[in-house]
């Protein structure tokens, strides 16, 4: 059995949790700019660069990614946000972007793989592709509205560099996640259903849009709705939401999503609305609370947090989905999933 169809037949029984935020504990470690470096011959400082210390830093990533298996995350995320050449750039570090990936699955996979032996609950690996800060839908200029800074193939081979790589490291999915630009995610999309086939198998995605107000819309003005409908070619394992606001302002959005997918939904919240500081106040008791609420409602299949979201906020997240019915996936869909019977798509 694929590990895509383990994590379908085990959400069908219950209500699957993610972990949380890796740069919330980072920023925790008050870590130095020597401590970010750690030995690399990088001429930009890198503070701020999280995705380095899969590198320069693997025993803190590591500890994050264990204080998550140990609150009871199913699905662990790589740190792996900005591991992409675009975002890198910004560092002078582009061609790190590779082994960046690579360890970050490893490290992962380890994490996940040793609590799955010890307890005899599977764990899954999330190879994570953040957004990049280029867009292809919206022109930077705002005296020429059809410049784009990148061309559609070109943030294609960024994304497919980014997969090969997490592949190669162990993961069992791509998460496509805080989706910005619809168009951004259909270049990731497409590079992991290219990356599917050069190996030979299914690579099952996971997608998250983010919204950028709460009319419920993403930077290049589509619902969730209109969303999910330029992404259900690519049969994602789930879709969902996640970072935007905290989960009650989110409640809405999900809701519209759950009632039009017919894959599972995975919604993962900020803890709550950011302070004067940019900083997330909010306690894990109320923000499993509001996550609570979804559950109630029959909205998810799987949840976690985002910005701000600790491992007491997943434990707490943990403990109102256990033993709660998930939300049910329509079921002629859900048996052709299950059955592994659709062909797989590949469409721009």
């Amino acid at each position: 059995m694929s590990a895509a169809d383990r994590f379908r037949s085990e959400a069908a029984k219950r209500i699957l949790i993610k972990d949380g935020a890796y740069g919330t504990l980072i920023q925790a470690e008050r870590l130095a700019s020597e401590d970010y470096c750690s030995g690399l011959d990088l001429m930009k400082d890198q503070r701020g660069n999280n995705d380095l210390l899969n590198l320069t830093q693997p025993p803190v990533i590591r500890k994050i990614c264990e204080s998550f298996a140990k609150a009871g995350a199913d699905v662990l995320a790589t740190n792996t946000f900005n591991a992409n050449r675009i975002s890198q750039a910004d560092y002078s570090a582009e061609e790190l972007a590779r082994p960046i990936n690579v360890e970050a699955a490893r490290i992962t996979r380890e994490v996940a793989d040793r609590h799955s032996a010890k307890d005899g609950r599977q764990r899954w690996v999330a190879g994570a592709l953040g957004p990049t800060n280029k867009t292809l839908s919206l022109s930077p200029d705002v005296d020429d509205p059809a410049f784009r800074e990148i061309d559609f193939d070109t943030m294609k081979a960024v994304y497919r560099e980014q997969v090969d790589a997490l592949v190669e490291g162990g993961v069992d999915f791509i998460l496509v996640e805080t989706v910005f630009d619809t168009l951004n995610a259909k270049a990731a999309i497409m590079a992991a259903l290219e990356a599917g086939t050069a190996i030979g198998r299914e690579l099952p995605l996971m997608i998250s849009m983010t919204l950028t107000d709460l009319s419920g819309r993403n930077l290049s003005g589509h619902t969730v709705e209109a969303f999910w409908a330029s992404v259900r070619h690519a049969r994602p394992l789930t879709i969902g939401l996640n970072c935007s606001f905290g989960a009650a302002q989110l409640r809405p959005h999900l809701a519209a999503l759950s009632a039009q997918a017919d894959t599972l939904v995975m919604a993962y919240p900020n803890a709550g609305l950011p302070n004067e500081l940019g900083e997330y106040d909010e306690a894990a008791a109320e923000t499993a609370a509001q996550v609570g609420e979804w559950i109630r409602d029959g909205l998810v299949n799987v949840v976690g947090g985002c910005c701000g979201t600790t491992p007491a906020h997943i434990a707490a997240i943990g403990g109102v989905a256990a033993g709660k019915p998930p939300r049910q996936v329509p079921a002629a869909r859900q048996r052709t999933l299950l059955a592994g019977l659709e062909p797989m798509v590949i469409a721009a």
